[in-house]
């Protein structure tokens, strides 16, 4: 059995969907297909959730606008007396009595319980799809089966319990459609496993099932020394050891999620990342690789926000400040991108979050004297050298500088 990871890009429209079908067609095996939602749905239903938070009246066109595009795509995908659309009713049903309720006062549960439609929305249109194609597969709702604390949009997965029903439930002679992200606690409460968790889902069910591979589908012939869209003469690599993938999934690697290798690892499951535009191409492989070293890989994480603390009276920053600090972070869910200690600051660098910073800083200033500096950018090089480090340089302003035998970060403001 393997286990493929298609993200909402690869299931954007009904041609996407098309062509995912023809993938799974073509590989002719037992599969695990994980689903994230479609297109730009998550963020659709953030901006959902947020109307519904606030019980503002946009919440109405919110929904509209997640209808109509789901509906643009079931036209084109079926005809018009198929199953499909009163299955995907039900779903929306659901959906408008969950916006007729009055929200809890917990963001992050609401969000979770809000914005896993996406992914229910695409796996139920996909696994109709690929039945009307003549592929035999199941539905499989994965909340029933990945358990998790309540950790609100971001979960701990709770290995035991989800071996066990995963192993008990999931044949591997069989294909099966699943949902990315998302998973439940034990009392059936839905929650996710943060943001671009799919890929997350996928090597946890490799796991459990003791799976071949996971081929993670991308919009990019596979992993690239860095993203198109900052960097011109991009070169792929065709080849990645799994530490190194756990270092750039770590400093921020858009095609991997940081907790996606850990559990490949630990059984030597390869990962793959591919084209879906491409499907012929062999795309990268991670595994158990071994060389000196890769060509320089750069990661961009633009929209950064530092945070600089000083204790009040300039008395020294000392472990019993750090651990109040970071009860702080840890209790409102902001990642750290970057730290950084003098003997009277501690600076951080994390994404800039307009929900979760103000109560950070918010608690912060309780006790110490808090400055915002925004609008930076945090440029990762792995492997790097000076000359890898001047051509990022240019129209920047050095803020903050760290670096190890591999890995440079540098924190800039943008002079151009």
């Amino acid at each position: 059995m393997k286990v493929f990871k298609f993200g909402g890009a690869s299931v954007k429209d009904a041609a996407s969907v098309r062509n995912l079908a023809e993938i799974v067609r073509k590989t002719n095996e037992p599969l695990v297909i994980v689903i994230s939602a479609m297109g730009k749905t998550t963020n659709a239903m953030e901006e959902l959730l947020q109307h519904y938070f606030k019980q503002d009246e946009r919440k109405t066109q919110s929904l509209k606008k997640v209808k109509d595009f789901h509906n643009s795509i079931l036209h084109d995908l079926f005809p018009e007396n198929a199953e499909i659309f009163q299955q995907i009713d039900k779903i929306y049903l659901a959906l408008e009595d969950k916006l007729k309720e009055e929200p809890t006062m917990t963001f992050n549960f609401e969000y979770d319980q809000m914005v896993s439609f996406g992914e229910i929305l695409a796996t139920m249109i996909i696994a109709f799809y690929l039945v009307q194609a003549g592929i035999d597969c199941h539905w499989m709702d994965i909340r029933k089966y990945l358990k998790t604390d309540d950790n609100y949009r971001e979960a701990k997965v709770n290995f035991n319990a989800s071996k066990k029903l995963i192993q008990e439930n999931f044949k591997k002679n069989k294909t099966y459609i699943t949902q990315g992200f998302i998973a439940s606690t034990s009392n059936n409460l839905t929650t996710t496993l943060g943001r671009e968790g799919s890929d997350y889902t996928a090597a946890l069910l490799a796991f459990f099932l003791d799976a071949e591979s996971v081929t993670v589908w991308k919009d990019v012939p596979g992993v690239l020394n860095a993203d198109p869209k900052w960097f011109d003469n991009t070169v792929k690599l065709n080849r990645m050891s799994y530490t190194d993938a756990i270092e750039l999934a770590f400093y921020g690697v858009g095609v991997i999620h940081p907790r996606t290798i850990q559990p490949l690892k630990r059984k030597n499951i390869p990962l793959l990342v591919r084209s879906f535009i491409h499907p012929e191409e062999s795309g990268t492989a991670i595994g158990n690789f071994d060389y000196q070293k890769l060509i320089p890989c750069f990661i961009f994480k633009m929209d950064q926000v530092l945070i600089d603390i000083y204790p009040p009276d300039l008395s020294f920053i000392a472990e019993n400040n750090f651990e109040s600090i970071f009860e702080v972070f840890a209790r409102n869910n902001l990642k750290v991108n970057l730290m950084q200690n003098t003997a009277v600051s501690f600076r951080l660098c994390v994404n800039n979050d307009p929900h979760l910073i103000p109560k950070v800083t918010n608690d912060l200033s309780a006790k110490y004297q808090v400055i915002i500096t925004p609008k930076l950018e945090l440029i990762t090089i792995r492997y790097y050298d000076q000359k890898t480090i001047e051509r990022v340089m240019v129209n920047k302003e050095m803020i903050l500088e760290q670096r190890s035998t591999k890995t440079i970060q540098l924190l800039v403001k943008d002079l151009g």
